[in-house]
């Protein structure tokens, strides 16, 4: 039976394990999911050698960026975002390979792209961890400029909390959030953006799912703008890590 499975800490809310084994088990695939909850990224090469049918892994917090180096080659996508979440497992008599891909940016571009509008031109991603810039590369894709928004300012592409003038926010009018803040438990969290100055004209996008709609999402509503959480770009990248595998 080949193996399939997830690494990062922790891993108790998470989506891929649920997903994959019953896709595994309606399509008649003779393969199992499991959950690798590692402490260090250098436990993925014992992983690798004690699981010989394993034939692919999916990277989640806080190892997209760690993994890299632990990795033989790397697809375009991954190699100019800086981050792994995808991990397809080669193996032959002289020499395992392991490939890396990023299906974040694969799942965001396709769920967001139907909400977007000609005035969409401009884009603030709050956070700057791996997720955070999957949403930056496939923005730019998108044809859309995008700043990062965190609470240290460490670059012209950086932004500070407290940069976020009238003018930044009726420019930026599409804000997606890479953070965990909001996610439950914390459900009456949310990021500190100025929400008074939000409008029906900006695009909140949120990557968490859980809840459905976060505190973030609920103010932006409230302001009249278009709201989406993550569970569809949850969705199309579990769909496209498949295809990376198979």
């Amino acid at each position: 039976m080949d193996k399939y499975g997830l690494i990062g800490f922790p891993l108790k809310h998470s989506f891929s394990k649920e997903y994959f084994n019953k896709k595994f088990a309606s399509e008649n695939i003779d393969a199992e999911y499991i959950n690798f909850e590692i402490s260090s990224i250098k436990e993925i090469k014992s992983i690798i050698k004690n699981n010989l049918n394993l034939k692919g892994l999916n990277v989640t917090i806080p190892y997209k960026e760690q993994v890299i180096p632990y990795l033989d080659q790397l697809s375009d996508n991954a190699k100019a975002i800086g981050a792994v979440n995808v991990v397809r497992i080669e193996r032959n008599k002289r020499k395992t390979k392991l490939i890396g891909y990023n299906s974040d940016i694969i799942g965001f571009k396709e769920s967001i792209y139907p909400l977007l509008q000609n005035h969409h031109k401009q884009a603030l991603i709050l956070g700057t961890g791996g997720s955070a810039k999957a949403v930056f590369h496939g923005l730019k894709q998108l044809g859309i400029e995008a700043k990062y928004v965190s609470r240290e300012k460490k670059s012209n592409i950086i932004l500070n909390y407290q940069d976020l003038t009238n003018e930044v926010m009726s420019a930026k009018t599409v804000i997606v959030n890479c953070t965990p803040v909001g996610m439950w438990p914390d459900v009456n969290c949310c990021p500190e953006i100025p929400y008074q100055q939000l409008t029906d004209a900006h695009l909140l996008y949120d990557l968490l799912y859980n809840p459905d709609e976060t505190m973030f999402l609920k103010k932006g509503k409230q302001q009249g703008a278009t709201v989406k959480n993550g569970m569809e770009m949850l969705l199309l990248q579990a769909f496209a890590s498949w295809e990376f595998w198979k």
